[in-house]
């Protein structure tokens, strides 16, 4: 079974939990409105098919995508959708204060309880130049770990930082995930007890390394008795093969053509040429693990990655090129893998144990 760039194994395990990344992402010729807009439709979609969750990551100086205030686009989405979990996927705390992300994520998970996850990441999300203009310490990525301990003590009802409480905050008991592109994210994750999310959809290097780390150390915790990994793909499911082929070129002359080329209008023969150099092949090397093709194709590469990554949930970021695009992979790969039937099973379940409690 060919994986991305990669052969692994002939050994699969059809994904138990699949749910999705969102960039809110800007098309050419569109606004911010339209892709909030966008993100609304995704999540209603995502919510009727039964996706677990949507995850919004922030990002900043980047012109196509607008999720840099993470807190805020949940709080929208949130009014529009009724029952599918939302979160940050992630914040990425360099850039705040702990007490600051502890207020922002407990006004959401009192206004929408149970439905709020808080995904924490080590990098800025930036460059430099906007690190720097968001008055990022150099050397705060050096007290992540401090700073989750902190923020974690505010979302209990223990702050560690005398005189100090987060209102509202306090005694929501949040669920924090770390999310890491490396072993430094595996090892935190592991000793702090706390389920591991791995940006393989663009950081595929040290994947199935960091996540034999994770399960290797990890120490239960009181949100967590067992290791829980996430791991992040790219998907493109269409009706044919050979359409979902076209929009893989469509978004890959996109990405590359934004990272290396950020402000000419190249033509099609311009962006082949890009990505045949040897930076545009770096960039293609991020996007190894893409599920590309018809249906039965997707779940059948979802099913084989999921094995080479030991995961318990697929985080699926939808890389077709307009939001009809993919709004008909969330339908395709919703349908193939009967996630309906499974989210109806569990409320099911949910109700008996309700019900008998």
């Amino acid at each position: 079974m060919r994986v991305g760039c990669q052969t692994v194994g002939v050994q699969t395990t059809e994904p138990a939990v699949i749910s999705m990344l969102d960039l809110a992402i800007i098309g050419r010729d569109e606004t911010a409105s339209d892709a909030f807009a966008g993100s609304v439709a995704l999540a209603q979609r995502a919510e009727s098919a039964g996706y677990k969750r949507v995850w919004y990551a922030e990002h900043h100086n980047m012109s196509s995508v607008g999720s840099s205030a993470p807190a805020v686009l949940i709080a929208h989405v949130a009014a529009h959708t009724s029952t599918i979990r939302l979160g940050a996927g992630g914040v990425m705390l360099p850039n705040h204060s702990p007490l600051a992300i502890a207020e922002q994520f407990g006004t959401l998970a009192s206004l929408y309880p149970g439905r709020i996850d808080l995904g924490l990441g080590r990098a800025p999300g930036s460059d430099q130049a906007a690190a720097r203009a968001l008055r990022t310490d150099a050397r705060s990525s050096d007290r992540f770990p401090q700073d989750v301990l902190e923020l974690q003590a505010y979302l209990s009802n223990r702050s560690i930082v005398p005189g100090v409480t987060a209102t509202p905050g306090s005694n929501t008991n949040l669920p924090l995930y770390i999310l890491g592109s490396s072993l430094f994210g595996a090892h935190l994750a592991a000793a702090m007890g706390l389920p591991f999310a791995f940006a393989s959809h663009f950081a595929p290097n040290a994947l199935t390394q960091a996540v034999a780390v994770y399960r290797s150390e990890f120490t239960p915790s009181a949100q967590l008795a067992e290791p829980y990994v996430m791991a992040a793909v790219n998907v493109i499911a269409a009706d044919t093969t050979e359409q979902a082929e076209v929009q893989l070129l469509r978004t890959t002359r996109a990405r590359v053509g934004r990272f290396l080329a950020p402000d000419s209008d190249l033509s099609e023969a311009e962006a082949d040429a890009v990505i045949a150099s040897p930076q545009g092949q770096q960039i293609l090397g991020m996007m190894r693990y893409t599920a590309t093709g018809a249906p039965d194709e997707v779940a059948e590469y979802l099913a084989a990655f999921t094995a080479h990554a030991q995961a318990d949930e697929l985080i699926v970021a939808q890389g077709g090129p307009t939001l009809a695009d993919r709004l008909h992979s969330v339908d395709l790969l919703a349908e193939v893998l009967g996630l309906h039937q499974r989210f109806a099973a569990q409320n099911d379940v949910d109700s008996h144990l309700l019900h008998n409690a």
